[in-house]
């Protein structure tokens, strides 16, 4: 007895100095993929041939913003403890395929550029400003059966959007983030469709912005803003 009870003791022994030894679990981080438009640009670090509102050298009178740490997308994949997935933004882009003066912006729409978003854990999709601004045609709410015509008109071109980012990325967490200048009907018309799909809408208030865009300021008051709802979930 005395001879097992001092086997069993040496195997503990052993079991707890591999224990102290043992390589620590590591949980890996969330990578997080940004659909968005001009708000979302940084010269660099988007596509190449997709246009940009912010670089390392802007005019005073246009932005403040001259490094890509103060965008909002950095500091919230810094601050949340993410990975930056794919930034698949295009300044003056729009959700629908309509653009501005109605000219056909399928070659730069969210809805073309949504499949080129990698395997993210997390999506957030910023747009809606340009659609708002350039009058793009409202549409009626369709959540099936989309026709060609159905990507020139906002409301079925957003839900269509959030359809097929459901189908492209099954068990990704999507957020729509909404833009704090939008014409009402187009506001409410995104929100609208985010509980159609059970997505959720980051509602933005108060953001501080030069030309219409986002400043220093207004870009850390998108991530303290955007960040209160993410690590909420």
């Amino acid at each position: 007895m005395k001879r097992l009870n001092t086997f069993l003791f040496v195997l503990l022994l052993i079991a707890g100095v591999q224990s102290c030894f043992a390589a620590p679990t590591i949980k890996a981080k969330p990578v997080v993929s940004i659909l968005g438009d001009s708000y979302s640009t940084f010269k660099g670090y988007v596509p190449e041939g997709n246009r940009t509102w912010y670089d390392a050298n802007p005019k005073a009178e246009k932005t403040d913003v001259n490094d890509v740490r103060q965008t909002w997308w950095w500091q919230v994949v810094n601050d949340g403890g993410f990975i930056l997935g794919v930034n698949e933004s295009y300044s003056g882009s729009t959700v629908c395929n309509s653009g501005y003066h109605f000219d056909d912006y399928s070659d730069r729409s969210f809805i073309t550029r949504l499949p080129r978003l990698g395997s993210p854990d997390v999506i957030l999709i910023f747009g809606a400003t340009n659609d708002s601004w350039a009058k793009a045609p409202l549409g009626e709410f369709v959540y099936s059966d989309f026709k060609r015509g159905h990507l020139y008109e906002f409301r079925p071109a957003f839900a269509y959007m959030l359809n097929e980012a459901q189908k492209l990325y099954p068990g990704t967490t999507i957020f729509v983030i909404v833009n704090d200048v939008l014409d009402k009907a187009v506001e409410s018309s995104i929100v609208e469709v985010c509980k159609h799909y059970g997505v959720e809408a980051i509602m933005l208030h108060n953001i501080d912005k030069r030309q219409g865009h986002p400043t220093v300021q207004g870009m850390k008051q998108i991530k303290e803003q955007v960040l209160n709802v993410v690590n909420a979930r």
